[in-house]
């Protein structure tokens, strides 16, 4: 499977991304609010959260690194480079 069919449309390109492996249990979004937001697009049957805005400071991408340690479904990722 390509990665392109594995992550969601709705990140933002960049380093964090999530994969369709989300179950959408928006502790990511709690942890970094800055970084991942919920889709609630009501036509969808499970929702699931995406990277909105990659993470500028270093506080921000320790928040992000957080959410990928924790996260249950193991869907948030870091592809390895700077940006």
């Amino acid at each position: 499977m390509s990665l392109q069919s594995e992550v969601f449309a709705e990140n933002v390109f960049g380093k964090y991304y999530i994969t369709k492996a989300c179950i959408g249990c928006t502790l990511c979004s709690v942890i970094a609010p800055a970084n991942f937001m919920e889709n609630t697009d009501e036509e969808l049957a499970v929702g699931h959260c995406y990277v909105f805005n990659q993470p500028e400071t270093e506080a921000e991408v320790l928040v992000c690194e957080e959410a990928m340690d924790v996260c249950p479904a193991d869907a948030i990722r870091n592809n390895g480079s700077s940006n």
